[in-house]
């Protein structure tokens, strides 16, 4: 069993907006949003990673951008780009999406070349780098497949989904990557993660990090649940 103090839990979310219609407004609250409740990043598309980052001057809060986002189909040339610019603009946390037609196509040498090319920019930059696996579109031997790539590239975390596929998060996802990947590298779950049981469950899994636009709505639940600021998780 680990126990957790409230600010541990909320240090584990990713405060996310990936709406495509999300104005200046809608991110000038998440931000707030991410600083009262002291949240890890706030998650958003690249083309918000300025604004965000003005935004949350002086906090220790990280802006994460988000590349090839949602479908990941895009060339390395492309991605590299996006990640640059991104970084460029601010942003402390890249999570991109893997290229599923070549998964698909068990073009893993591509997989891997592109999966080192945008962690080694993210390394040298000082930047944490996030692998999107899309796991609903995928057989388990193909998240097995990656999982062993990342294990060998040691990008900071992989994780489950964007949010926007036909299925999120699952229980047995994230044991199952976590499984492969050990203490090499970190597990995040993401997609469809509303409420503090599902958050709760998904740390009890493996997931060091939750992607979620319920953040505020679990830590509420979780402050009602807590006793002397504590959580225990077996």
């Amino acid at each position: 069993m680990k126990r957790y103090t409230i600010d541990q839990l909320a240090q584990m979310i990713d405060h996310t907006n990936l709406k495509p219609f999300a104005d200046q407004a809608a991110m000038e609250s998440l931000c707030r949003e991410a600083q009262q409740f002291h949240f890890k990043m706030v998650a958003i598309n690249s083309v918000q990673t300025a604004l965000c980052k003005h935004l949350l001057e002086g906090t220790d809060i990280h802006v994460g951008a988000a590349i090839s986002f949602p479908l990941g189909q895009t060339t390395l040339e492309t991605k590299v780009f996006e990640t640059q610019d991104a970084i460029e603009d601010g942003a402390d946390e890249i999570d991109y999406v893997v290229n599923l037609s070549e998964v698909k196509n068990k073009n893993y040498r591509y997989i891997e070349k592109e999966m080192e090319t945008i962690t080694d920019i993210c390394r040298e930059e000082g930047v944490i780098s996030k692998v999107i696996f899309e796991n609903c579109y995928l057989e388990k031997d193909e998240i097995e497949a990656l999982a062993r790539i990342a294990r060998k590239v040691k990008p900071d975390f992989i994780k489950t989904s964007t949010g926007f596929g036909t299925g999120g998060a699952t229980i047995e996802d994230v044991r199952f990557m976590k499984e492969i990947v050990g203490d090499d590298v970190k597990v995040k779950a993401a997609g469809g993660i509303r409420d503090a049981e599902t958050f709760l469950a998904m740390i009890e899994a493996g997931a060091e990090r939750i992607g979620t636009s319920s953040g505020v709505q679990i830590m509420a639940s979780l402050q009602t649940k807590e006793t002397d600021g504590v959580m225990t998780i077996e």
